[in-house]
């Protein structure tokens, strides 16, 4: 048998070779696969007793898993890391990106979620933003924003709508009229605390004058017991307000730049505020 790194070593030490096999391929499929994986794929995500020892196996690695609807699973950086990292990454988007991965936020999730259509508590979005209106929006040259949308794309954080016109719609189109775009897939790697931290990122920059953006400001400037200002709290019944305008995009870009896996380059992604000490639990 290959000899295993250390770090796997105590997470699967009392399993036998067949369950095993199944947490460490868990393993690779999380942290490689492109899109969230249904339970029903992997006995490791379907089992309670494996899904912890897989949970154990990521933890030291500064991982955890993460549910994405009533089935599906994914991975992601511990809350805590992703706090760690953020203050060194936070450079990692050019602003190009960031103004355009925000007006993408705001136009595919946080109005249409204002309007009942996007779930609150999700970053999947089927409602598209399209180039032109991101170039009217963000008031770039085109040049700027198609170069932009091209390294979003790259790290999974924004991906193109697909075209359900009829063929004959499209074949007569111009080309002018350019594709559409959605929040990417590395989104769902977000935890719950990270999502709720970007959805008040969005409220802050899209409505920063309303009583809500308000009442997140000031729980903000409250320290908690440790002298760490307080994080986001689990209530996000109140959707964000849409802006006429569009908001300025460092902190809410910042917050989901790190959703991806280890090889992407992490900034706030995952940012909470879970203590590095805690014990390692399941996203149910």
């Amino acid at each position: 048998m290959t000899e295993m790194h250390p770090a796997f070593t105590a997470a699967v030490a009392d399993l036998s070779e067949r369950h095993r096999d199944e947490v460490l391929a868990a393993y690779a499929a999380l942290e490689h696969s492109w899109q969230p994986l249904h339970e029903s794929q992997l006995l490791a995500l379907r089992d309670a007793t494996l899904r912890r020892s897989l949970q154990q196996l990521l933890h030291p690695l500064g991982r955890t898993l993460v549910k994405v609807g009533p089935h599906n699973w994914t991975s992601g950086y511990r809350d805590d890391i992703s706090r760690e990292l953020s203050a060194e990454m936070l450079d990692s988007l050019p602003l190009v990106d960031r103004a355009v991965f925000v007006l993408i936020l705001i136009h595919s999730v946080a109005i249409p979620r204002s309007q009942g259509l996007v779930d609150l508590d999700s970053w999947i979005s089927n409602q598209p933003t399209t180039a032109e209106e991101l170039t009217r929006y963000s008031k770039l040259p085109r040049t700027a924003v198609r170069a932009g949308l091209a390294r979003l794309r790259a790290s999974g954080l924004v991906q193109l709508a697909p075209d359900r016109r009829p063929n004959s719609q499209k074949a007569g189109s111009s080309s002018s009229a350019g594709a559409s775009y959605l929040p990417g897939p590395q989104l769902a790697r977000l935890t719950p605390a990270a999502r709720r931290l970007l959805q008040e990122e969005l409220i802050l920059a899209a409505g920063a004058d309303t009583p809500l953006a308000a009442a997140i400001r000031a729980r903000r400037a409250r320290p908690s017991e440790d002298g760490i200002p307080k994080p986001a709290e689990a209530h996000t019944d109140v959707p964000p307000q849409p802006a006429a305008e569009p908001p300025a995009a460092t902190d809410v870009s910042s917050s989901a730049a790190s959703t991806s896996t280890g090889t992407q380059p992490p900034t706030r992604a995952d940012a909470s505020f879970a203590s590095e000490n805690s014990v390692p639990q399941e996203n149910s």
